[in-house]
């Protein structure tokens, strides 16, 4: 008689939003590890969101995701997968999450953050999380974590598929000279100090794709810098497209090679504030669409946790 599957519990993470405007201090408490954040500022954000449908979309994306892996894993593989979300900085948390799978006996549990590069102040903070959890709970549940996937096949394909889609919102006769500036959220500049491999990533991202794109020009920059006062790592995404305007480019493509689904750092970051610093300058700016819960997107997890599974077992 065959021996029951393994019964594995995904762990999905995401960074999370403010599930309303009247959420947004609360939300920004948590991100500050409880500092008060000024009202100014509050309002600022506040604004952004209110501008952008007025939640993080964020919530409803990874569940979606989740639903699509959780079907996708059980088709095809031996182990029984049930999925889970948590947040590391709002409702649903990590730790809620952590309790919840808890009572279903999983006998393994693997974190997946949707972010397919690694940094020990993003993914590592969210490992941390769930540390966390298990230290409270004094849970001893076999666990894993998938870190990296930033040169995955599957990833750049995607990419590149979206990039060459949204040229096609340029005029014919300059797509092929349209700069192709990549993006990923940036981070305080002492990551470099730390020896963190968040820079090489990103860059190994970028140089996959533009691989695949032939003559297309290129650049890289960082955005949605943080107000911390310290200093944050560059170009940023502003000083770039000033150098690509005074280079006599009227036409650019963003494409967030960093981010994974629809949030205020493309929906607002790029698609408002950065957009109308084009516009002021001449250019026409188009972003690629983001993979979201997009069949691609599934495609890839199922592939990336497969991968680690088989690591499991061998």
């Amino acid at each position: 008689m065959a021996p029951p599957p393994r019964q594995i519990a995904l762990l999905l993470m995401a960074m999370g939003g403010p599930d309303s405007l009247e959420n947004v201090e609360p939300y920004l408490l948590d991100v500050r590890g409880g500092r008060p954040t000024s009202p100014e500022l509050v309002e600022e954000i506040r604004t952004r969101y209110r501008l952008t449908g007025g939640k993080s979309p964020v919530l409803e994306i990874t569940r979606e995701v989740a639903v699509a892996l959780e079907r996708r894993l059980n088709a095809s593989g031996a182990a029984r997968v049930q999925c889970y979300v948590g947040l590391r900085h709002w409702h649903p948390f990590i730790k809620d999450a952590y309790a919840e799978l808890l009572k279903d006996g999983p006998d393994h549990i693997v974190g997946l953050c949707l972010a397919p590069q690694y940094s020990s102040l993003s993914i590592g903070a969210y490992v941390k999380k769930v540390e966390e959890a298990r230290a409270e709970l004094a849970d001893e549940t076999p666990i894993s974590f998938v870190t990296s996937w930033h040169r995955h096949p599957l990833l750049i394909a995607a990419i590149v598929g979206h990039i060459r889609q949204t040229l096609e919102r340029f005029p014919a006769k300059v797509r092929a000279q349209v700069p192709v500036l990549f993006t990923a959220h940036s981070l305080p500049e002492r990551v470099v100090a730390m020896k963190d491999p968040y820079p090489e990533e990103v860059r190994g991202t970028v140089e996959a794709v533009g691989a695949q794109l032939g003559g297309q020009p290129t650049r890289f920059a960082y955005q949605s810098q943080g107000r911390s006062g310290e200093k944050w790592l560059g170009p940023s995404v502003e000083e770039t497209l000033d150098d690509l305007a005074h280079a006599g480019h009227h036409h650019v493509l963003v494409a967030p090679i960093g981010f994974l689904c629809d949030h205020v750092e493309t929906l607002y970051d790029i698609d408002i504030e950065l957009t109308q610093l084009a516009r002021t300058k001449g250019i026409q700016l188009e972003r690629i669409p983001m993979l979201n819960a997009s069949a691609p997107l599934i495609d890839i997890l199922t592939s990336v946790v497969e991968a680690h599974e088989s690591s499991l077992v061998h």
